[in-house]
């Protein structure tokens, strides 16, 4: 399984947006191949600063969805609403 950790900012007016931007993106990554979870956490103590998780079978299932037009049309609503660069982090789960 893989698990992909994306932090962002956006500036706390864009935040409503963002976060509508992201549960209609979330109800189309649900339906794609391979999926397992894709979850939006926000801070509690910061407007701006999100954290969005992705859960997925395997890397290939993640780089199809990468292939996407909705990964590409999402990208182009978000990165210009983020303040800096996005942090990603790209885990491998081990089985015991």
């Amino acid at each position: 399984m893989l698990i992909v950790i994306v932090d962002f900012e956006v500036a706390p007016q864009d935040r409503a947006n963002t976060l509508a931007t992201l549960r209609e993106e979330a109800g189309t990554v649900r339906k794609l191949s391979g999926n397992l979870d894709y979850s939006v956490w926000t801070d509690p103590d910061h407007a701006g600063r999100l954290r969005l998780m992705h859960g997925w079978t395997d890397t290939p299932a993640f780089e199809a969805y990468k292939a996407t037009e909705a990964f590409k049309a999402v990208g182009a609503v978000l990165f210009p609403k983020m303040v800096g660069k996005p942090s990603t982090q790209v885990h491998s789960v081990v089985q015991n």
